[in-house]
């Protein structure tokens, strides 16, 4: 299984699951992470921490560990 975080600069894929295990599970799912939703990967820190993804037509920074727990298909 792929994830957020594995994604390369401009490289666009599905969410099919949240780790629910993770902390953040039900930020993620408030801020538009959720199951079904096309992602892309638009921009990373020098570090690659946070990691920027365009998610319904919005600019959306998150944490490493957060795209983490983001599975995609």
């Amino acid at each position: 299984m792929k994830t957020a975080a594995e994604l390369k600069h401009g490289e666009r894929a599905k969410i099919s699951d949240i780790n629910s295990d993770n902390p953040s599970y039900k930020r993620l799912i408030e801020i538009g992470f959720t199951p079904g939703q096309e992602i892309e990967l638009v921009n990373s820190s020098v570090f690659n921490d946070p990691l920027a993804f365009s998610v319904r037509g919005t600019l959306i920074a998150i944490r490493r560990n957060e795209a983490d727990c983001i599975i995609l298909s």
